[in-house]
């Protein structure tokens, strides 16, 4: 019961917010909403974690898509060795010559876990409820001491999304982001690539053009 008490009050708290947040993006000062032909999104993402990779490059071309562009997963145009051993340029060539004009990297820079205590009882209280008598604040404190806890771990993910204009040749837009504890891979994608996908539309990186088409002229 106390168990249930605990884990139901920490659903609440995360319930309230996302467990992915952006910690710093940049766009270049230049840069205006972009209409590109056709993205790609590249998952550089381990191979044991090869799931993961496709449900983030996935949900990031359907928030594309859901913005009016042409996107694609580089897991259904290119196997995971399309540009081993290629240059820069001939790299770069390959995917203009398929009609890319910009790429979208998502990296997972690290994955941390981290073992931390629960105390059994996490009691608090004012003053005058409890330490005003003694029998009162002895029975309060014994259950906090000795309640036996546990231990829980928790995942975090550090991200690392980059946008490329491949008919300039460069940098337009980059962001770093955590993920904290996402409840599965389905729901990390699909957070992450909605959030990544709106702050570029903020920062003038990307146009909507679906909503943009809608309005009269």
């Amino acid at each position: 019961m106390k168990r249930i008490i605990i884990w139901t009050a920490l659903l609440l708290m995360v319930g309230c917010g996302t467990s992915s947040r952006i910690t710093s993006s940049w766009k270049a000062d230049h840069v205006q909403p972009n209409k590109f032909k056709k993205v790609v999104v590249l998952g550089l993402i381990t191979e044991k974690d090869r799931s993961l990779r496709e449900k983030m490059e996935q949900h990031l071309v359907g928030d594309l898509k859901a913005l009016g562009y042409d996107a694609t997963c580089s897991c259904d145009e290119y196997n995971p060795k399309a540009f081993e051993n290629m240059s820069e340029e001939q790299a770069i060539s390959k995917l203009r010559n398929s009609g890319v004009d910009a790429v979208l990297t998502v990296v997972l820079l690290d994955k941390t876990r981290e073992k931390q205590y629960v105390p059994g009882r996490v009691y608090y209280s004012p003053y005058s409820i409890y330490h005003s008598r003694f029998w009162r604040y002895s029975r309060v404190m014994y259950d906090r001491i000795y309640t036996q806890g546990y231990y829980v771990t928790d995942t975090k993910y550090f991200w690392e999304s980059n946008l490329y204009d491949l008919a300039a040749n460069e940098l337009v837009y980059s962001s770093q982001s955590q993920s904290f504890d996402p409840p599965g891979s389905e729901n990390l994608a699909d957070e992450y690539g909605e959030m990544i996908v709106k702050d570029m539309v903020k920062k003038n990186v990307l146009a909507d053009q679906k909503t943009a088409a809608l309005k009269p002229m």
